[in-house]
């Protein structure tokens, strides 16, 4: 493994898929401040590299990919620096949205507050199946905030306020029963879990699939007819890439 910080840390394999392994953060994978700037440099480092085809994001840790934000930092905070320990982790979540490339979150065990809106950022959450889910801000007297506006998008809001209001912590059954993970692996699993979206993704022309997710942000805040008038142009300009002239070709090529 590269260590591009103390807290970020990057496996290559030969079809360009990444590790991004958040490295130094304790037994659950807790971002503080320097743990959170730590990923977000993996994330922009990687940004400009055409050759990753796809991002798994994962902990050195196997009970959790982020288990929530530094408790103990959050305890010294008042209401400036709150502002920018919150901002911190914004930038890190919008990091990974923005990310030009599929990224795949790796999800053991604790997946809660900060830690479940990082995985809200990323395009694909893959669970373990023991792995638990939360939103448990409340309890200590904050709201959950940033990306969490992510989680009514794919949940729904009477589940989202459920969880964020309640601060009651799900199983990964009903986190998939719920959409908010798109798989669950078998007992030892994970890896292979993983592995099974990867190669899904690595079928598919990188280019579109770079275009796709960027259309897929923009229609998270756009409106309906914008959204559909918006992808004409982007459907037409897919061409300039000689992407799917040449996988059309190759489809019909097949045929015969």
């Amino acid at each position: 493994m590269d260590m591009l910080n103390p807290h970020c840390g990057i496996i290559r394999d030969t079809r360009g898929v990444v590790r991004l392994v958040i490295c130094n953060a304790g037994k659950l994978n807790i971002v503080s401040s320097a743990v959170t700037d730590g990923v977000r440099e993996g994330f922009e480092y990687l940004a400009s590299d055409n050759s990753v085809r796809a991002v798994i994001l994962a902990g050195q840790s196997e009970r959790s990919m982020i288990g929530g934000a530094d408790i103990k930092e959050m305890a010294t905070l008042d209401q400036k620096t709150a502002e920018a320990f919150i901002s911190r982790l914004r930038d890190l979540c919008e990091a990974v949205r923005r990310f030009p490339a599929p990224v795949i979150a790796r999800l053991p065990g604790w997946c809660l507050g900060g830690g479940l809106e990082v995985a809200a950022a990323c395009d694909v959450r893959i669970a373990a199946h023991d792995a638990m889910f939360g939103m448990p801000e409340v309890r200590v007297g904050i709201p959950s905030v940033i990306h969490a506006a992510l989680l009514p998008r794919l949940i729904g809001w009477g589940r989202a306020r459920w969880l964020m209001m309640t601060a009651e912590n799900i199983d990964a059954p009903t986190a998939l029963a719920w959409g908010l993970v798109d798989a669950i692996a078998k007992p030892g699993g994970l890896d292979e879990a993983v592995e099974h979206a990867v190669t899904a993704l690595l079928e598919c022309g990188p280019e579109a699939l770079r275009i796709q997710k960027d259309l897929l942000r923009q229609w998270e805040e756009l409106p309906l007819t914008e959204s559909v008038n918006l992808s004409v142009g982007v459907f037409g300009k897919s061409f300039l890439t000689g992407e799917p002239q040449r996988l059309l070709q190759g489809f019909l090529d097949r045929k015969r």
